[in-house]
């Protein structure tokens, strides 16, 4: 059956996470990747207006030296950054002057969830990109969410001009209560929505596994990497896929994830088993479901570095090695603040699209790395 997306390549190229040199976007190394996407024979990217740098960026690698008709550009709008009604429908036209892209194929509502799904509906953001599309400035609206199916119920119940979702969906979090991948996937096709996968490899995490999980997966596949396993997880799912985003930092990781996606094998019923067993694992270790997207640094008066953090608090958490994780505490900690140095002002909490309880996990990793 034919749906929105069918067509495009399963793997897409999330440009949150742009390999930087000396502090800024390397434009350069970023041209070559996009050069090498493209002749492989994939086509989506996806940025947004709050990922620094990210938009200007894409202008000079894709825009400025492909033809337009050749991919399709992605891009979101925020509306918790702004003020009023009038700054967020400007985020647009910002977007469209970063990109130089003259239209965006997908365009999204930003972070949908919590307290903030209510600033869309007051903004009256969904007909402003109703709008855009009849004028022909996008080409297809949807949304990016992070919550609850139960939620993600009520606004496709409320909003049946969103043509997409963008959802996490991984195989850690395919269960997770929180984050339910699993109840999102199904509530989109209940209503018909084909959906862009975001976060398969969960923020990196799931390129490096604790030992159990490892041994594992190489019982059942000796050369598969770890982020493959995640990758065709996501890929390998029963419904309507867009595209499968995947934020590569590095040519390294680009290389590794066309060829699975070139050549791609849907994760067979042993390789399922090994899934189903990595995921009794994670639902018992109870990490933090951080994926580094750093909205909860943006404002800290402390400056505290949390994903930092919580990398190296779910590294002794999964493998009970002090030693190793309180030196990544300390190298994240080195420029930032302590975890000690929080003052609960619940900044980082409002716009956690997780909902962790970062205050007390903060203080968690005080007792467990400063004392």
């Amino acid at each position: 059956m034919d749906y929105l997306g069918k067509n495009i390549p399963k793997l897409g190229f999330g440009l949150m996470r742009l390999p930087k040199k000396s502090g800024v976007i390397n434009v350069d190394l970023v041209s070559r990747m996009v050069d090498q996407f493209l002749q492989a024979g994939f086509t989506y990217f996806d940025t947004a207006y709050v990922y620094a740098g990210s938009e200007e960026a894409i202008k000079k690698a894709l825009v400025d030296r492909h033809p337009r008709a050749s991919f399709q550009l992605a891009t979101k709008l925020a509306a918790w950054p702004a003020k009023s009604a009038e700054e967020a429908r400007q985020i647009f036209y910002t977007s469209l002057e970063r990109t130089g892209a003259g239209y965006f194929d997908f365009y999204l509502l930003h972070n949908l969830g919590g307290n903030r799904t209510r600033l869309y509906d007051d903004y009256r953001l969904w007909d402003f990109v109703s709008e855009l599309k009849a004028k022909g400035l996008v080409r297809h609206i949807g949304f990016s969410m992070h919550d609850t199916a139960e939620v993600l119920d009520r606004i496709l119940s409320d909003h049946p001009e969103a043509e997409f979702v963008q959802l996490q969906v991984n195989y850690s979090d395919w269960n997770h209560k929180e984050v339910q991948s699993r109840l999102c996937c199904e509530v989109a096709k209940k209503h018909n929505k084909p959906i862009i996968i975001m976060e398969p490899v969960r923020g990196g995490l799931l390129a490096s596994l604790p030992k159990a999980i490892a041994e594992r997966f190489r019982a059942v596949n000796p050369t598969a990497s770890p982020a493959s396993w995640a990758l065709r997880f996501a890929a390998s799912l029963d419904y309507d896929i867009i595209t499968v985003l995947s934020g590569m930092s590095n040519m390294e990781q680009l290389e590794e994830n066309i060829g699975i996606f070139k050549n791609f094998r849907p994760l067979d019923a042993g390789e399922m088993e090994a899934i189903k067993a990595a995921q009794e694992i994670f639902d018992t270790a109870k990490t933090i479901p951080c994926t580094d997207c750093r909205y909860c640094t943006k404002d800290c008066p402390e400056g505290i570095p949390i994903p930092g953090i919580f990398e190296a608090l779910n590294r002794y958490i999964v493998y009970e090695n002090l030693s190793v994780a309180k030196s990544k505490y300390n190298r994240a900690t080195k420029a930032g603040g302590a975890a000690s140095k929080c003052i609960e002002c619940g900044g980082c909490e409002s716009v956690c699209p997780q909902h962790i309880g970062i205050i007390d996990e903060l203080k968690r990793a005080a007792e467990v790395f400063e004392h």
